[in-house]
């Protein structure tokens, strides 16, 4: 089966959708399926490139805070475009953007079979600029995605129950598969898991892009409701257009004494980020949109006990095994009694932990990927 993905910028470090794409290839091309990716030019490294490279395009006035996000997008340059598209069975297409919209109108024309994975909401790209709690703005820009771009497939993959009733309720026409984006296989390091003592703070972890829609301050601001946070130290992992604010936020707090530790900030290899939650007490999600939260997956499979913030467009809370580590979204008082009660509580803190790491099996990549096969078989044959 020769699959095609389609995505405007495969190779983006620290961005989540990428990061998704590149692992679902590799591990399609390890379960023996020819895989191509037609997309942006690789600018990290020079090599390895997409097998379709297409030149950068630059988004007038909002290019900067694009990049910001560690994102670019791709030209829609025919000849390559439909030179891909013949080789193809499947069309893939990992986004709703312009790109896909040509692609998609070239595998109709040749009669390709067309799926997509629905990543991002539309709520993901206008929180950035302040407007992601217009509904009327991100109804209509799902609508205009679904038919411009998802209403040329025939399946969809929707990676949590949340989007997959999003898409329902906003009348999709394609066959809609629950299927997560998939975690990939870890061991868990319980040798580096920590030990009860007096005189080490509490380690949160908070991974994740530091943008808008993460929702990070939330944290810092449970700072000052928690009866114990003179023992906690805060680690932020990921970058993003809020970093500075972010920084400039935790240092007044330690500079007012509100916290005892200053907080750190880094953006970490994906093994250094399993070293940190491996390390750590509690992983706090604090994130008021998003479509899967693969990051809070891989953190729990390291056996760290998660608080995740629960609202309409937070599917990562279908992670969470019961309501001690959900907290209401954007509530800081609600977040800092949550991370309260596990501090209090180490020993249900240390069995609940383990129980996550057990949790995560049921999201593995194989079986992911399992599903993904099967659904591209559907496709080519009801094309």
């Amino acid at each position: 089966m020769k699959i095609l993905f389609v995505v405007n910028n495969f190779y983006a470090p620290g961005n989540g959708l990428s990061a998704s794409a590149r692992r679902t290839v590799a591990a399609l091309k390890e379960a023996g399926m020819d895989v191509r990716v037609l997309s942006g030019h690789n600018h990290e490294a020079q090599t390895p490139q997409p097998d379709y490279v297409l030149t950068d395009y630059r988004v007038p006035v909002f290019d900067r805070l694009i990049q910001s996000h560690g994102y670019k997008f791709a030209k829609r340059m025919n000849p390559i475009i439909e030179e891909a598209v013949k080789w193809a069975d499947v069309v893939h297409l990992e986004e709703p953007f312009p790109l896909q919209n040509r692609t998609a109108q070239f595998a109709k024309k040749y009669g390709k079979a067309i799926t997509a994975t629905y990543h991002l909401h539309p709520e993901n790209l206008f929180c950035s600029i302040h407007l992601g709690g217009w509904k009327l703005l991100n109804n209509s820009c799902l609508r205009l995605w679904r038919d411009a771009v998802y209403n040329y497939c025939s399946d969809i993959q929707c990676p949590t129950k949340g989007v997959l009733d999003r898409c329902e309720a906003f009348h999709f026409k394609a066959r809609l598969h629950q299927i997560s984006n998939g975690l990939m296989p870890d061991t868990f390091l319980s040798d580096e898991q920590p030990s009860p003592s007096d005189d080490r703070p509490v380690h949160i972890a908070c991974i994740g892009r530091l943008a808008v829609e993460k929702d990070q301050p939330t944290l810092l601001k449970a700072m000052r409701y928690s009866k114990h946070t003179d023992k906690i130290k805060l680690f932020f992992a990921g970058r993003g257009p809020e970093h500075d604010h972010l920084v400039a936020l935790a240092d007044k707090m330690y500079k007012e004494g509100v916290l005892k530790y200053p907080a750190e900030f880094k953006f970490e290899t994906r093994e250094e980020l399993r070293h940190l939650a491996a390390a750590s007490d509690i992983y706090v999600h604090c994130a008021r949109v998003e479509v899967e939260g693969l990051s809070a997956l891989e953190a729990l499979q390291q056996g760290v006990v998660p608080v995740v913030a629960e609202g309409p467009l937070t599917a990562t809370t279908q992670f969470v095994l019961d309501d001690r580590s959900l907290f209401k979204v954007g509530d800081p008082k609600d977040l800092a009694a949550k991370l309260d009660y596990w501090i209090e509580h180490p020993k249900e803190r240390r069995e609940m932990a383990l129980k996550y790491v057990e949790s995560t099996e049921k999201y593995s990549m194989e079986k992911s990927v399992d599903a993904l096969i099967k659904m591209y078989e559907t496709a080519i044959n009801t094309k």
